[in-house]
């Protein structure tokens, strides 16, 4: 615990004990890891953890609290017993002496008032823990708790350290009280120097008319000369001596320009250099060691593996790596989910890994590094791996895909399935893990600081977790934007790309319209309706797009103007507006002109809703309707396997093919465009191809649209489904090649010119 503050005469001296013993005691928990991991520790480590108990016990002399004095007093003699040489610290005792510093920290959390209940709750199980660390060093255990409890049974050795009691509960509202009030001062703090930064930089437009007027000045001294040099020719005396003295009086006023502008502009450059300091230097009251927020994890790590009958250890790595204490804070339960599972699915068991020529001691490491501007995490463990192949049955046996599809899946596209909601690779749930629910809340919580997270793994020999965050969200790089004449800001991780699109390149159907982006079609959206300020204006030339989004849900959203990056200061909008739909925060620009920062995942909603009614605005200037050369066919399928597949073979034909991922996107696409041909899976997420189908015949536009189905399903109910839907051809994927497939669309439309 941290006062932030020299002064400590407002703290009470139970205060100032909990202090103490935070701190001590992890110094305890790291040293009693740091023997166990190094077969019995240094002459130094064991110093320390002598020291520490030592500290404590004094401490706790000081508030009475002799349960703690006895406890203290008896680790301090193990501690002294493994100096001298005459003890040696296995795991058993390691474990014994983790339970003394569980107990410790209960305490510390006790108030006097709840003190006495608790010891006389908890003395068994106190005076275990007691004789246990007394009898390490072969101590006579003295009497304890008399004045608490009844007498204690000797005591078997512990089996697990006691798990941690909670804190009293009129002890959290006021930690809860005192981090708001410290959120709430930074904040405001910030606020501050970030309004130093935009009056320093205000500071440009003015010196900029001061140019312009130096510019002025100089035409004006300029016409005062070439009028004495024409009054010198008349060779009127009195005009010439009137001429040289208003030369002479206007001669300061020049000078005074000079020496003044270079003083104003030297003024600014201290002023944006001290405004920048300023705000890093609130920022950096803002940062906290990486260690702060996962100095609990070794001890984690171990006590799990234990009670599993495995043994492991966790190495952290880049503990001084500053980070945003938000972030810090947010990230300490997806960790916690990763590390877990690392030992729950992991880690193998002794016997395991000796026959699998691994150490017994299994590793697991998290790192922590500033890299691109970027926090960068990683987790990685020697452990067995992911079984591809049971992800692979899972995902048939869930019926996510089929038995053919989820064999064409590579391995990336498997493991992205760890992080879909209630998806386990348990058989039977446990208090650690099976249920499914994991790496889908880690993966969630990582993109709500704008963040990627990415996970490998090699069987047999570990897995692989790549996390990346912002620095802090106190300040957001972003790209500044212009829509309907207002600016708007998108966080730079969140942006794929930005370009220009000529108006050439884009495909415009009826209802939506797209352009070829690295062999994908990336649909185009108006960023004005999304955002509902109206519709946004044709012009010529090219249209300025920022692509949002990843995978089959990356879009380009076309914006009026792209101003460039800024770093913002962020400012949260006012609770009274509640969560604002697309919005995310807002900030001041660097001219002081207040910026709302886009939130993309909300986007990326508002975007499939407008696509999901299919009432998309066009964009850029329309001309006539071109003439058809070629049939046009649709190819609807959730696998990309089968899609390029069918799309390479009919393309290769001199066909026209547009693809969608799913029935949704189907239903959108075929109602946008004159299609002479749809060809749909069965199976797929959001709407099936049987319904895609009925949608079609049931369409007054579409009704008379030749359909064929292509489905793994080859049962003659599933074709009787198809047919009796309305398809016009039922092909299954086991069967047919690639003549079977194009003698079933020349049936259908014949060759593919008109």
């Amino acid at each position: 615990m941290s006062t932030g503050s020299g002064d400590l005469s407002q703290f009470s001296m139970l205060d100032l004990f909990r202090m103490e013993a935070d701190g001590q005691t992890q110094i305890l928990t790291d040293g009693l890891l740091s023997m166990e991991r190094g077969g019995g520790g240094d002459a130094a480590t064991t110093e320390a953890m002598m020291r520490a108990a030592h500290s404590i016990k004094g401490a706790a002399a000081i508030v009475g609290l002799d349960v703690v004095v006895q406890l203290a007093h008896a680790m301090e003699d193990a501690f002294i017993a493994v100096q001298h040489g005459q003890l040696q610290l296995t795991p058993a005792r390691i474990d014994a002496l983790l339970a003394g510093v569980d107990l410790i920290l209960q305490f510390s959390t006790l108030d006097e008032a709840g003190l006495p209940a608790w010891l006389e709750q908890h003395g068994a199980r106190i005076g275990a823990a007691m004789d246990s660390i007394a009898g390490i060093a072969r101590i006579q255990s003295a009497p304890v708790l008399e004045a608490y409890s009844a007498p204690v049974a000797p005591a078997a050795p512990l089996a697990a350290p006691l798990v941690s009691a909670p804190a009293p509960e009129e002890a959290a509202p006021q930690r809860v009280q005192g981090a708001s009030k410290t959120a709430q001062n930074f904040d405001r703090l910030l606020a501050l120097a970030s309004e130093s930064r935009i009056n320093a930089h205000q500071m440009h437009p003015f010196i900029a008319q001061l140019q312009r007027f130096k510019r002025n000045q100089a035409s004006l001294f300029q016409a005062l000369e070439q009028l004495h040099e024409a009054v010198m020719r008349g060779g009127d005396q009195a005009l010439i001596e009137q001429s040289a003295l208003t030369g002479q009086k206007a001669h300061p006023l020049k000078q005074f320009m000079l020496e003044h502008m270079a003083d104003i502009e030297s003024y600014e450059r201290r002023l944006l250099g001290v405004s920048k300091n300023l705000v890093d230097e609130v920022l950096t009251l803002r940062m906290r060691p990486f260690r702060d927020g996962v100095q609990a994890f070794p001890r984690m790590v171990r006590d799990l593996a234990r009670s599993l009958g495995k043994e492991a250890q966790l190495l952290i790595e880049g503990e001084e790596t500053l980070v945003d204490r938000d972030i810090l804070a947010r990230i300490e339960s997806p960790l916690n989910h990763m590390l877990r599972n690392a030992v729950d699915h992991g880690m193998e068991t002794q016997a395991e890994r000796i026959a699998a020529g691994k150490p017994a001691l299994g590793t697991i490491v998290l790192e922590a590094r500033h890299r691109a501007g970027m926090l960068s995490i990683e987790i990685r463990d020697d452990g067995r791996g992911v079984d591809i192949e049971r992800i692979r049955h899972q995902v048939v046996e869930r019926k996510m895909a089929s038995a053919a599809m989820a064999q064409a899946m590579s391995q990336p596209e498997l493991i992205e399935f760890l992080f879909l909601p209630a998806f386990s690779l348990k058989e039977i749930a446990s208090a650690i893990s099976g249920r499914g629910v994991g790496l889908d809340i880690v993966h969630q919580t990582i993109r709500e600081q704008n963040g990627t997270v990415r996970i490998e793994s090699t069987a047999g020999v570990g897995f692989h977790t790549f996390i990346t965050l912002p620095l802090t969200q106190s300040i957001v790089r972003a790209l500044v934007l212009d829509v309907q004449g207002e600016a708007y800001a998108i966080p730079i991780v969140k942006v794929e790309r930005v370009l220009k699109v000529p108006q050439s390149e884009i495909h415009t159907l009826e209802n939506k319209q797209f352009f070829d982006f690295g062999g994908e079609h990336l649909g185009l959206v108006s960023a004005a309706q999304v955002l509902e300020l109206g519709q946004i204006g044709s012009g010529a030339g090219e249209l300025p797009v920022v692509v949002i989004g990843a995978a089959q849900r990356r879009y380009a959203l076309v914006v009026d103007t792209i101003r460039g990056e800024q770093s913002l200061a962020v400012q949260a909008l006012d609770p009274i507006f509640g969560k604002m739909r697309d919005i995310s925060a807002a900030a001041l620009l660097d001219d002081g002109a207040p910026v709302l920062i886009l939130d993309v995942p909300d986007l990326l909603l508002s975007i499939d809703k407008l696509l999901h009614e299919g009432g998309l605005h066009q964009l850029g200037a329309r001309g006539g309707p071109e003439k058809r050369k070629v049939k046009r066919i649709l190819v609807v399928d959730d696998s990309l396997t089968v899609r390029e597949m069918e799309r390479k073979l009919l393309q290769g034909r001199g066909f026209q093919v547009d693809i969608a991922i799913d029935g949704i996107d189907g239903w959108n696409v075929v109602r946008s465009g004159d299609y002479d041909l749809l060809i749909t899976d069965v199976d797929m997420p959001r709407m099936d191809g049987i319904e895609l189908v009925g949608l079609v015949k049931k369409d007054i536009h579409l009704y008379k649209l030749p359909v064929m189905i292509v489905s793994y399903k080859d049962r003659p109910e599933d074709r009787a489904r198809g047919m009796s839907a309305g398809a016009d051809y039922y092909l299954t994927k086991g069967s047919f090649h690639d003549e079977t497939l194009l003698n079933a669309v020349f049936d259908l439309i014949g060759e593919a010119g008109l």
